[in-house]
């Protein structure tokens, strides 16, 4: 039997026909479907959302835990600065590398309860003594042996410390006196005593809510 081997052009004459038997046992190729199925397509979708959600995850939670974290006033403390049912924006970063200052408003754990929260501000800072007396506040420290009356006109109070309190403290190394801004309405430093650093959660910094109140917190300048 013959072969007749096709690919040599002097075996294929123009005009000539292609012999039955070789033309019925050529092979038809059909080209597969570059389309994707419907199944392949839901799972590309799948995956691209589980990515979406693990490099979100990642992004938030550390910020979320570390970074800053939200509150909701509770309470007439701070009045008229913060009032019930404000949303905060509470940055926990600032004092892992600055200490805090007097004047910030601060998120704490009392000494008494570390489940809960308070918010008040920072009156004394570490080493200073601390003297109420007559509705004013004394501050003794290094720069001021003989004390200095403490100046809080940059912020608003709701009620002044009453006349007839009293109250004189000296701070260890690392404690805060922190008082509320609502001085006859407020569980404070005067009640529950100095609070250590590492009972603080971080300083006010954001008032985002109610929206037509959104605020971002400056720095308290006091008269020394």
């Amino acid at each position: 039997m013959n072969i007749i081997d096709l690919r040599d052009p002097k075996n294929v004459k123009t005009g000539s026909a292609i012999p039955n038997e070789i033309k019925d046992k050529t092979p038809a190729i059909t080209p597969e479907s570059t389309e994707p199925s419907g199944i392949k397509k839901a799972g590309a979708f799948v995956w691209e959302i589980c990515k979406i959600v693990v490099v979100s995850l990642a992004i938030i939670v550390p910020i979320r835990m570390f970074v800053v974290q939200p509150f909701i006033v509770e309470g007439a403390s701070m009045s008229p600065n913060f009032h019930d049912g404000e949303y905060l924006i509470v940055d926990e970063l600032s004092y892992r590398f600055t200490e805090p200052k007097r004047g910030e408003v601060v998120i704490f754990h009392p000494p008494q309860d570390l489940k809960v929260y308070y918010i008040k501000r920072i009156i004394g800072l570490p080493g200073e003594t601390i003297e109420i007396k007559e509705g004013k506040i004394r501050i003794y420290n290094e720069e001021h042996q003989d004390g200095i009356a403490l100046n809080e006109v940059d912020y608003t109070l709701d009620h002044k410390l009453p006349v007839n309190e009293e109250d004189k403290v000296t701070l260890e190394p690392n404690q805060f006196y922190l008082l509320g801004d609502n001085r006859t309405n407020s569980l404070d430093s005067r009640r529950i005593g100095p609070v250590s650093f590492d009972h603080i959660k971080g300083r006010a910094w954001i008032r985002a809510f109610p929206f037509e109140q959104f605020t971002i917190f400056e720095p308290t300048i006091y008269n020394f």
